[in-house]
């Protein structure tokens, strides 16, 4: 049995691939994009580690999961644990779900390993590349990928049918908050600029913040 270290769990999430879908958030990256949104997973704290059969359990509790994305951090640092989950979603989930993995490390070095590919044939689809801010713009059409560096790569015959036609023929990316205890997550992928706005709408709302994990 192994550990995963896990960031954050959320259900649904409607921003990050097509459907309701279960949120999974690896912690620990070593990639350290500049203009990283996620800046609060890159520490792979060993007080984060979880039984991954506790993770499947929860997975089990939901009801009309359409998927499941597993982000990060990057999920890819923790093979391991990362097969293990593989396996065990697809033991669990019907035909019809989806699972969708981003990484941080080009589509070439993930396919330049035997026990990357491995992981990659229990995927759907996988979003590759590193985040590069620059290539991030207000007004591209990227509606799952950060910035245009990055590519949808369909694995199965499910990921062709949800993530082989232009990212779903949809040209404007969407962005959930989830409020838990004294924390404000944002969950989707932001064009340059969006943190700054949802901070300051949320502010005018009534709900201040104070550090945030996607400025240094």
């Amino acid at each position: 049995m192994s550990e995963l270290l896990l960031a954050k769990a959320h259900y649904p999430v409607t921003t990050l691939g097509p459907g309701r879908r279960a949120g999974i958030w690896t912690q620990g990256c070593t990639l350290h994009c500049p203009g990283c949104l996620s800046r609060d997973t890159w520490d792979a704290d060993p007080d984060t580690a979880i039984p991954v059969p506790a993770v499947l359990g929860w997975l089990r509790s939901l009801d009309r999961v359409d998927g499941v994305t597993i982000s990060g951090g990057e999920p890819f640092q923790q093979p391991e644990a990362l097969r293990e989950l593989l396996l065990g979603i697809r033991a669990w989930a019907p035909p019809e779900v989806d699972v969708l993995v981003y990484s941080g490390y080009a589509s070439s070095r993930l396919r330049g390993s035997a026990w990357s590919r491995e992981l990659l044939a229990l995927c759907d689809a996988v979003v590759t590349g590193p985040y590069i801010d620059r290539l991030n713009s207000p007004d591209s059409g990227h509606l799952w990928r950060g910035s245009a560096n990055q590519r949808i790569i369909p694995v199965s015959e499910l990921g062709r049918k949800r993530y082989g036609d232009a990212e779903g023929g949809e040209t404007r990316p969407h962005m959930q908050i989830s409020v838990e205890a004294d924390r404000v997550y944002y969950i989707g992928i932001p064009r340059r600029g969006d943190m700054e706005r949802l901070t300051e709408r949320l502010s005018l709302s009534g709900v201040h913040g104070g550090e945030v994990s996607w400025r240094p």
